[in-house]
């Protein structure tokens, strides 16, 4: 067992890293909420501060994929497509199967410069959730209730009021 190997099987370097993450996005959500005055004023500018604060939490379960676990999330598509990544908004659906599958679609996100900006088509309960639905709430992340004669509406306004964002952005659906 080398060095990192046993760094990462520590109970207290685990719980470090979990601290860390919620007394981190604890934190992100206060600036977050205090950005709610910019909205009337400059929205463009509060749109752009969110995008910044999440990326600094969502880094973080990046890193933890990609760095603590090992995992490799492998993109198969062609040159073409590839270049045009974060150069504009995309609509992606992703078949949804595992639990980290949303980890692995940040972790492209992440890649091509995008996971600050990255949106989610979410289950409304997920909008209870400390730190992750509070800041997808900041985020203006589309969240449904499943029905579709009710989200119907909710889906289209919400991808309506997604199409001037500043930064490019993609927009997954699972």
């Amino acid at each position: 067992m080398g060095v990192v190997s046993w760094l990462k099987s520590l109970f207290v370097l685990q719980l470090l890293i979990g601290f860390v993450f919620v007394v981190s996005g604890l934190i992100i959500n206060f600036i977050q909420l205090c950005t709610c005055v910019l909205w009337p004023i400059n929205k463009q500018l509060y749109r752009k501060i969110n995008t910044r604060l999440s990326y600094s939490l969502w880094s973080q379960l990046v890193m933890l994929l990609e760095w603590w676990s090992g995992t490799e999330c492998t993109l198969y598509t062609d040159q073409a497509t590839v270049d045009k990544f974060g150069k504009e908004h995309v609509i992606i659906i992703l078949n949804h199967n595992y639990e980290i599958d949303f980890l692995c679609g940040w972790t492209i996100c992440e890649r091509y410069g995008v996971l600050g900006s990255s949106k989610v088509l979410a289950k409304h309960e997920l909008l209870k959730v400390p730190l992750i639905g509070w800041t997808w709430y900041f985020l203006e992340i589309v969240f449904c209730k499943r029905k579709w004669e009710e989200d119907r509406e909710t889906v289209f306004s919400g991808l309506n009021s997604l199409r001037d964002y500043p930064e490019y952005m993609w927009f997954e659906t699972m």
